[in-house]
């Protein structure tokens, strides 16, 4: 194995993710959560059902249905009551960041990333990825769930590496290619690779399993090419909204944004949106996680 791990057996995604001990299954939840959400005839019961199967689901969904953004002073006590509260509308949102909550607050020992960062990338390129996604004619929840879900696979990496090889430490280069090189290097593979093993463990749609692998390679995603550009362009405009002060602009690849019919232009507007959107949702990241 390319890392120096004494093990005669080659490591592959499929290893890291039959090894991942630490991420809850939470995640399965959310493709029969939007299917429900989709159906008209889904009951309200039918709903509530699911939350209740994961209790820190449940917990999260009242601790962010009791924030100042939701309750406006009056406090619910049920998942019925919170439900109801915001909507079916608001409730796949709400539950993706209670997910979040669970997988994604944790530092990157691997990558060098702080857990706040990783945090404030994921949420971003959610936010970013719904935007797209209502911008281009994609559904706003696959969209905001890409977004939030790209990096997973880091997580899942950095989970075996501290175990294994805790030495272990990956090099950042700009969008778009950030980790890939020091993983191809060290590994054999990247964190979109493993990522979207998780997703195709957790049942989610294969587009969307197909568009998280291909993260990196929007063109080469055959029928899922339009869902992984707009996670191309997602994640361009979540590295501009996250760029630290005085660093360059990354350039984009407008062979990308060619299958979302946007051009670059639209494209820098949008991420504009996307900072005001994410200062507007200051409050609600910063609640106790």
């Amino acid at each position: 194995m390319s890392t120096g791990s004494h093990s005669s057996a080659p490591l592959t995604p499929a290893k890291i993710v039959q090894e991942v001990r630490d991420l809850p299954a939470a995640p399965k939840v959310l493709p029969k959560l939007r299917r429900l959400l989709g159906d008209d005839n889904s009951s309200l019961d039918e709903i509530v059902g699911l939350i209740r199967i994961e209790p820190g689901i449940a917990a999260r969904l009242l601790q962010v249905s009791n924030s100042a953004i939701y309750s406006k002073g009056e406090r619910c006590s049920s998942v019925d009551e919170a439900v109801g509260r915001v909507g079916f509308q608001g409730v796949y949102d709400m539950v993706m960041h209670a997910v979040a909550a669970q997988v994604l607050v944790r530092p990157l020992t691997t990558y060098n990333l702080e857990s706040d960062t990783l945090w404030r990338y994921s949420v971003v390129g959610g936010l970013a990825a719904e935007m797209l996604a209502t911008e281009t004619g994609e559904s706003r929840e696959t969209g905001y769930t890409l977004g939030l879900l790209h990096q997973i696979g880091m997580v899942a990496i950095d989970g075996w590496a501290l175990r294994n090889e805790p030495t272990l430490g990956l090099a950042c280069r700009p969008f778009p290619k950030e980790y890939t090189g020091s993983e191809r290097a060290l590994l054999g593979f990247t964190n979109a690779d493993v990522g979207a093993l998780l997703l195709q463990r957790w049942e989610f749609p294969p587009e969307m399993v197909e568009a998280i692998r291909c993260q990196y390679a929007p063109l080469d995603a055959g029928p899922s090419k339009r869902l992984a550009c707009l996670l191309y362009a997602a994640k361009w405009v979540r590295s501009v909204v996250c760029l630290p002060q005085g660093e360059e602009i990354p350039e984009v690849d407008p062979a990308c944004l060619e299958p979302l019919g946007l051009d670059l232009a639209r494209l820098q507007a949008l991420a504009e949106d996307v900072r005001a959107r994410a200062a507007e949702m200051q409050d609600l990241m910063e609640i106790d996680r």
